[in-house]
């Protein structure tokens, strides 16, 4: 954040603290303790007791990029937090297990840069999952293809990622040697904070270390077998670059499950939903009605079938996400399952 944007922003919520409180941002976040940056230092945070007491979901606990309120103690050294302030979007997923809660990413993020590696790694419907969790969240999306030196068809796979992508930006860069990044320091902007994420072993903390122009996060190798690695970045950072932005590490993730509803999918799915504007019926399913322009962009080769079919499948997990989150998982199951598929119960 500019300094003038740090001064507007403590002059907004100044009347918003008593004397003892401050206002600072989430810099870091592991196992329940924080750190919390202002221009003057950075304090080792937790939960007062009473935040703690009225947090009612996931999304309610601080996340890193998140403004707070707190009131320093112990002379001065340390900070207890008493409430988060509104967020202007928030980056999440859906918390791996068979239960339906959210966990949170990054709060307050301008740009997501989903990271993926031109090697053994890139998979496009991957980046489908990525793409919709970024648009869920409020920020814009930014695809960044590592190592690019180990690809023979760099031209070929940019061009895959932009029919699954329509409309968003992508970089192909070798963060060792910096190829490719003067291009991708255009979605680098003065005041703005960036989140990454993506797979294990796609050059994250490589990439941080480049856009920092300094080595702050450790790297490792990633296995010949499966081009993976384990994750090097353990928990949730956010650092100041030298230009004025801010950018948020988060460790590597093995799996994407969503978050979030079906609204937003129409901008994953610009393609399908330009085809579908110009179908014979509104309610087009684009299986086998008559006068489907879905249908026939794919018959003609203007649209992957594999691409309606990720459409589906993603609106469908979105919808069970939406019905567990109104009847419950048991009741979910029934309803999608069993033998009266598609009933809504009564409460």
């Amino acid at each position: 954040m500019k300094r003038n944007e740090r001064k507007d922003f403590h002059e907004h919520f100044s009347k918003q603290m008593n004397e003892q409180e401050q206002a600072g941002r989430v810099v870091r976040s592991t196992h329940g303790i924080y750190s919390i940056a202002t221009e003057s230092k950075t304090y080792t945070g937790a939960l007062s007791g009473r935040f703690h007491n009225e947090i009612t979901e996931n999304r309610d606990y601080p996340a890193v990029g998140d403004w707070v309120i707190f009131q320093p103690y112990d002379n001065n050294s340390k900070a207890l937090i008493q409430r988060i302030l509104q967020r202007r979007t928030l980056l999440s997923r859906k918390k791996a297990g068979a239960g339906n809660e959210e966990q949170t990413i990054a709060a307050n993020i301008d740009a997501v840069f989903i990271v993926t590696a031109l090697t053994k790694e890139f998979n496009v419907r991957r980046l489908e999952r990525y793409v919709q969790q970024v648009y869920e969240s409020g920020a814009r999306p930014v695809v960044v293809c590592t190592k690019r030196d180990l690809c023979d068809t760099v031209t070929e796979k940019l061009w895959q990622v932009e029919r699954v992508a329509p409309g968003v930006p992508v970089y192909a860069v070798d963060s060792l040697t910096g190829e490719g990044m003067v291009s991708l320091l255009k979605e680098v902007k003065e005041g703005e904070t960036i989140s990454l994420i993506g797979s294990s072993g796609v050059g994250k903390s490589t990439l941080i270390n480049r856009l920092l122009h300094k080595e702050v996060q450790a790297t490792k190798d990633v296995r010949e077998s499966d081009d993976r690695g384990r994750h090097t970045t353990t928990h949730r950072e956010l650092f100041e670059l030298p230009g004025g932005a801010f950018v948020i590490d988060t460790p590597g993730m093995r799996e994407l499950q969503l978050w979030g509803d079906q609204e937003t999918i129409e901008g994953t799915f610009s393609d399908i939903e330009k085809w579908s504007q110009q179908c014979k019926f509104r309610d087009c399913q684009h299986e086998q009605e008559p006068g489907c322009a879905v249908q026939q962009a794919i018959a003609e080769g203007e649209l992957e079938a594999e691409r309606l079919n990720s459409f589906n499948k993603l609106k469908r997990e979105l919808h069970r996400l939406e019905l567990k989150d109104q009847y419950g998982t048991h009741r979910t199951n029934r309803m999608l399952h069993g033998p009266n598929k598609g009933k809504i119960y009564p409460s």
